[in-house]
């Protein structure tokens, strides 16, 4: 039976909930228990998936069999691992060789993020359990979650150049709807709730717009009244922006064919 493992940030919920609904190949579905798989775990009892929180102790080790029938483990890391790029290094890396003897694949749904995962690869090459993290078709690793669904980075500055040197703050619903926790641990503001001193962080950095990034997914129901509360609250004007999934589909494709025909 192959095990895939998708390791990722709550940011990339959504993204992984669309790969799960549209696998028809996967047979079982396990979500590893901790403090940030609640959101995950929503989405797939709305979704009407059937699947099994374990603790990581619970989830077994790698098993032959003649089963052909894929496992795709889910592992959600909180949000404020890009507080400190060194924390989040070394959590992912340590997640990663906890994943690695329960999985035939390892899919991280990170970016360079601060640029300290940009040798995960490598440094795990000598592992009989795949690695692999978001890339572009060029090889190249996407920036971060909104890079991934921009399509990458030659999109990513195409859409920073039309802003034309107007600072714009980019959502997708997953930002949206968790915008207060990110600009606490962005360091913006230690309370989330002065919208005064965040206000002013923004007009400092010049930031006056923000783009609302249509990914087409609506896990999260209350995108668009988020975006608009946030537009509000900081004196944003809204302009949207259309994402893109198959970066992400084509990353999972390619970690999904190295596993089931190794």
């Amino acid at each position: 039976m192959p095990v895939i493992t998708i390791i990722g940030c709550r940011m990339f919920e959504d993204e992984i909930m669309h790969l799960l609904e549209n696998d028809p190949e996967i047979g079982k579905v396990l979500v590893v228990e901790n403090e940030d798989c609640g959101g995950i775990m929503r989405k797939l009892t709305e979704a009407g998936i059937v699947h099994t929180a374990l603790p990581l102790e619970g989830i077994p080790e790698k098993a032959a069999g003649k089963d052909k029938s894929l496992t795709l483990i889910i592992y959600i890391l909180e949000l404020a691992l890009h507080a400190i790029p060194e924390n989040l290094k070394k959590t992912v890396y340590s997640k990663v060789e906890l994943m690695a003897p329960r999985s035939d694949g390892v899919l991280l749904f990170y970016g360079l993020c601060g640029n300290v995962l940009g040798k995960i690869e490598e440094d795990f090459k000598d592992l009989d359990c795949r690695v692999s993290i978001l890339k572009e078709e060029n090889g190249e690793i996407v920036d971060d979650c909104i890079g991934a669904v921009l399509g990458g980075r030659g999109h990513y500055l195409e859409v920073l150049k039309s802003c034309r040197g107007v600072g714009t703050f980019f959502l997708t619903p997953m930002w949206a709807v968790n915008w207060r926790e990110m600009i606490r641990t962005a360091g913006l503001s230690q309370n989330p709730d002065d919208i005064t001193m965040s206000k002013f962080v923004f007009d400092y950095a010049g930031y006056k717009k923000v783009a609302r990034i249509n990914t087409g997914l609506a896990y999260e129901k209350d995108f668009d009244a988020c975006v608009k509360e946030f537009s509000t609250l900081f004196e944003f004007e809204i302009t949207d922006l259309n994402g893109t999934l198959q970066l992400v589909e084509n990353c999972y494709a390619k970690t999904k064919a190295s596993v089931i025909n190794a």
